[in-house]
């Protein structure tokens, strides 16, 4: 799919893995939506690419048909989305306090697996309006996984049970969308160089960046936007996780 012309919409486009996507999108001429629970952050974002700030809570019904609304005034059904709005606290199942409180288990999992959910529903549902492009094509929906879905390391269980769904999620989505021309595909990250690890002591940073093979290094938000572009005019790649890990393996701890 050429992104040029059509809406796009992206959660968590505010910072991170979403807001270089989103720059990525605008340059190739899409008209994008930046959906973040954070709406200054998001009005940066779309201030600078001009796109369209919207906020959006990914975990919330209401908050997302809202959302999701507000960007098809602005640009019409998206053709585009990409799930990006993600949190991965750390702590373990029994810790020093005793069990994790389920309501910690319940907003990563709620935030993460539900909201992917909740916009792959809502994108779709218009998506499946459209009339097909050239090739048939529809639409693409490109979510976020990690490589914890399948090295989850101690601490990460909520994480990595949230990102292990958005795993399992991808293909029965890309079969049910199949005949409606849309495809669904997911990215597992390794280790990027987002907030939640550029708040790290410099020590630590250093360890876990030597821990990849190569390039032994943080990737960049940059690095996961070129593959979403990619995805978008390979139209061949569908229900597939592609891992993006510069061949790293998470050890236990």
């Amino acid at each position: 799919m050429d992104a040029k012309g059509n809406a796009a919409l992206v959660t968590g486009g505010g910072s991170g893995l979403g807001a270089a996507t989103a720059r990525r999108l605008a340059q190739a001429g899409a008209k994008v939506a930046v959906l973040d629970v954070n709406l200054d952050n998001a009005k940066k974002v779309a201030a600078e690419i001009g796109g369209t700030a919207v906020a959006c809570d990914v975990a919330d019904a209401a908050s997302a048909e809202a959302a999701v609304a507000q960007a098809r005034a602005a640009h019409g059904p998206a053709r585009v989305l990409i799930n990006c709005a993600g949190i991965g606290p750390a702590a373990r199942i029994v810790g020093r306090e005793g069990p994790m409180p389920l309501q910690d288990f319940a907003r990563v999992i709620n935030i993460n697996l539900i909201g992917s959910f909740n916009l792959m529903r809502l994108a779709a549902a218009d998506m499946v309006t459209l009339d097909p492009l050239a090739d048939g094509e529809r639409g693409v929906i490109i979510s976020t996984a990690s490589v914890a879905a399948y090295e989850g390391q101690i601490g990460q269980a909520a994480y990595a049970a949230s990102k292990g769904g958005i795993v399992a999620l991808t293909l029965p989505a890309a079969r049910e969308f199949a005949r409606q021309g849309v495809r669904v595909l997911a990215i597992a990250p390794g280790l990027f160089a987002t907030p939640l690890l550029l708040g790290m002591p410099q020590n630590v940073q250093d360890s876990l960046a030597a821990s990849v093979p190569f390039p032994a290094r943080f990737g960049t938000p940059e690095e996961y936007a070129k593959l979403v572009m990619h995805i978008l005019d390979n139209t061949m790649l569908n229900g597939e996780v592609i891992r993006l890990d510069g061949a790293l393996r998470m050890q236990p701890k």
